[in-house]
């Protein structure tokens, strides 16, 4: 006896556009940009500097958290800008932002031991691969071709057509 089966249909795969892959990239990013910083609170000695006014070896002021504010702040409005710029300056944002931040994020291992080097290098070769995927996903923004504008003649009889 056989038995006769039906082939299964194939998953879409229909392709994302550059706006989503970038918006998706700096929400990821985001994401794993604060529980990084949370996780850190967990390291012995942390709060303890942080209530004693120092984080690493800086006083804690309001210039520093102005600092950290504005470095925290470029991934969360990239995330809305990726969505919403035009073409041609969301691919330069992009490419300037991650370009940016990927020093930033190495700084992030400095200072530290080689007890907490695993934490750092998942942490940062996460961030790292996923400015990657955003320098890249930018880079290769596929380009469009140009289309002619319609003159009006063309405009009115193309909406006729349309409207039979």
């Amino acid at each position: 006896m056989t038995t006769s089966t039906s082939p299964r249909p194939l998953l879409d795969s229909t392709p994302m556009p550059v706006r989503a892959k970038l918006t998706a990239a700096w929400t990821s990013f985001v994401f794993l940009y604060v529980y990084v910083d949370i996780l850190n609170f967990y390291k012995p000695g942390v709060i303890d500097g942080i209530t004693d006014g120092f984080i690493w070896r800086f006083d804690i002021s309001s210039t520093l958290l102005t600092i950290f504010l504005v470095s925290v702040s470029i991934p969360a409005v990239m995330v809305i800008l990726s969505m919403t710029l035009p073409a041609r300056v969301n691919r330069t944002l992009n490419l300037v932002a991650a370009a940016l931040l990927i020093p930033y994020s190495i700084f992030n291992a400095a200072g530290s031991t080689w007890e907490w080097a695993a934490f750092y290098a998942i942490s940062i070769g996460v961030e790292l691969l996923i400015l990657a995927f955003i320098l890249r996903t930018a880079w290769t923004w596929p380009r469009g071709t140009a289309v002619p504008v319609a003159t009006r003649g063309e405009s009115s009889l193309m909406r006729d057509s349309a409207r039979r």
